[in-house]
């Protein structure tokens, strides 16, 4: 190079350089900004933790289903098989909350795990009394063993609550995710169920469901970076110092890398406070979840969305009998499932306004409204095809209900109690399908199938208006009155 050669350099920052153009020019446009779900799942741990879940989860929507099939094949009595599984739903109504009680207590890996395997026993134990033709009530008694299938969805939406605290637009997604993958369970899991004590032998569903739900819940708890930490009971102050609160205990497992134990409070850092901490501190939060006033009219609404899931089955079952067509009432079914995880996955990633309370009620009035799209379709046209597309546009509704009842139910659970918190949610649904099937199924054998469609539309109209008896424009400055 010589003396005359000018080189001049651009060292500033260049734009994103994309693919070559046919042309040749270069596309100038920058990467593709992730979606909501991506970036979700791109949080630390959880891809791990979500694959176990979503593994262990699965068998909830399959072990009724082979349970009714394996003993109807072999007894030869349905009403046999339906009382057993009913059996095992009122068990775990009672056990599930005292099961979450213990996770929150004790940690979800201490208690999920032995939890899981006793209700894998139960599975088995049902599994070798139908096959060796034992006494009928043994069958109850296996089956109610399963009652202590921990809440792995509930456990799953604790983690997110944990890994996103404060985050109320990442929560958001990712309940939106957890309720999408739980209509996706219920609806692939009774579809896979079938097919394997079809194809295979009776008892084929209930060795794979057994199978998924151990390795599921195995790799689940496996995941202890993710897993929230133990909450203990705050300490009673030692003496009373003005303008000083007593401390709080965070106790967590030195295997999560968070630290054993955090103390937050005046042990701490004491300051004094502009005026006494008796008029400043918050109130004492309440024992359980049942004592706090905000949750129970929550509990009440999961009672009556519970009876709008189990008539909407048992009368969706009765009209597709009387139109010939039994089988194929768990396509029907599963395109109402399908169209509620396609909106709770669209749900999740659009932008929202307004306060959530107010988005609950708008839910519900959603929910109500577009019920009422089967019991038209079933008394005006009497055709299955378009009770299928009538229940695929009306559960659309189901997800975002679901998603926005659930973030309402963990923002007033007290600290430490979420996991009860939420299963006491899920119990009220089981309640309500319990309560929904036996009204659905009366209405259908003593009055018709078509007006057994107004079973589901009553129960959400109830549930609309203790929504709006109960409603709260403005969010309280305590979450647990």
């Amino acid at each position: 190079m010589t003396a005359d050669a000018l080189v001049i350099a651009d060292f500033g920052p260049r734009g994103p350089q994309g693919p070559r153009r046919p042309g040749g020019r270069r596309d100038r446009r920058g990467p593709r900004t992730p979606g909501p779900y991506r970036r979700l799942l791109a949080t630390p741990g959880a891809r791990a933790f979500t694959i176990g879940n979503l593994l262990a989860r699965l068998p909830m929507g399959m072990f009724s289903v082979s349970a009714v099939v394996m003993i109807a094949g072999t007894r030869g009595s349905y009403a046999l098989a339906g009382a057993v599984t009913a059996t095992g739903l009122g068990a775990t109504a009672v056990v599930a909350p005292w099961i979450a009680r213990l996770v929150d207590r004790y940690g979800q890996a201490k208690i999920a795990v032995p939890a899981t395997l006793l209700a894998a026993l139960g599975s088995l134990a049902l599994l070798l009394c139908v096959r060796l033709g034992a006494p009928a009530w043994t069958l109850f008694v296996s089956y109610a063993a399963t009652a202590t299938t921990p809440n792995l969805g509930g456990m799953s939406r604790a983690r997110w609550a944990y890994l996103l605290d404060g985050d109320e637009k990442a929560l958001h997604v990712a309940n939106s995710f957890e309720q999408a993958a739980d209509e996706a369970c219920f609806m692939l899991g009774p579809v896979l169920a079938a097919f394997l004590c079809g194809t295979f032998f009776p008892e084929a569903g209930t060795l794979a469901g057994v199978t998924l739900l151990v390795t599921g819940a195995l790799l689940f708890a496996a995941q202890r970076s993710t897993e929230p930490p133990v909450w203990a009971p705050a300490p009673a102050p030692l003496h009373s110092t003005e303008g000083e609160r007593p401390f709080r205990r965070r106790v967590t497992e030195p295997a999560q890398g968070r630290g054993a134990v955090s103390i937050c409070g005046s042990a701490a850092r004491a300051r004094p406070a502009p005026e006494p901490a008796r008029t400043r501190s918050r109130p004492a939060s309440p024992r359980t979840p049942l004592q706090t006033p905000a949750l129970r009219p929550l509990l009440t609404i999961c009672l009556a969305m519970g009876a709008v899931f189990g008539s909407m089955e048992v009368v969706t079952i009765g009209f597709a009998d009387g139109q010939g067509h039994r089988s194929a009432a768990g396509i029907v079914l599963g395109l109402q499932a399908a169209g509620s995880c396609a909106a709770g996955l669209v749900y999740g990633a659009v932008h929202r306004d307004g306060s959530v309370e107010d988005r609950y009620v708008w839910c519900i009035a959603a929910m109500t409204a577009l019920l009422t799209l089967p019991l038209l379709a079933a008394a005006l046209t009497g055709s299955l095809l378009v009770l299928a597309c009538a229940l695929l546009v009306a559960g659309m509704a189901t997800a975002p209900t679901m998603v926005t009842g659930m973030t309402l139910v963990q923002r007033h659970t007290p600290p430490g109690r979420l996991n009860e918190g939420m299963t006491l949610a899920v119990t009220g649904l089981l309640g309500g399908i319990a309560c929904g099937s036996a009204a659905g199924g009366w209405t259908v054998e003593h009055v018709s199938p078509v007006a057994g469609y107004g079973v589901p539309v009553t129960a959400a109209a109830a549930a609309l208006m203790i929504a709006l008896v109960t409603h709260r424009p403005a969010e309280s400055s305590n979450r647990f009155t």
